[in-house]
């Protein structure tokens, strides 16, 4: 998908200040079981079509909205995707605003999680 100018400006200035971590490092954190919240912030037609099994949907446009009686803790891990990692980092972005301490931006997304052999509903 090409971007706009603009919206890739908004979202590397997102990612100057949000933690990235890639599928990699995501599957490592399940294998050991570290406590985290996995946030889809896709849209309800792309979630629909699939999702990784036990993630929270909390779509972009209203996670602000939300989080705050999903995930009370803010200091809860946050791990949030997208299809490839740029909505995921502008919302994360958004919630360390809102005082969470711990939003993470799943670089790749969908895209990266669709192989991954992660479970997938």
């Amino acid at each position: 998908m090409t971007h706009s100018p603009g919206f890739l400006a908004l979202v590397n200035d997102a990612k100057s200040r949000v933690e990235q971590i890639d599928i990699e490092r995501y599957k490592g954190m399940r294998a050991a079981a570290e406590p985290h919240v996995l946030v889809d912030t896709r849209e309800d037609h792309e979630w629909t079509a699939g999702h990784v099994a036990g993630a929270v949907h909390l779509s972009k446009g209203i996670i602000e909205r939300d989080i705050e009686s999903r995930v009370p803790d803010k200091d809860a891990t946050l791990v949030l995707y997208c299809g490839g990692g740029f909505r995921s980092a502008l919302a994360a972005d958004a919630l360390q605003k809102m005082g969470y301490t711990h939003a993470i931006s799943l670089d790749g997304g969908w895209r990266a999680l669709q192989p991954s052999g992660i479970p997938l509903e």
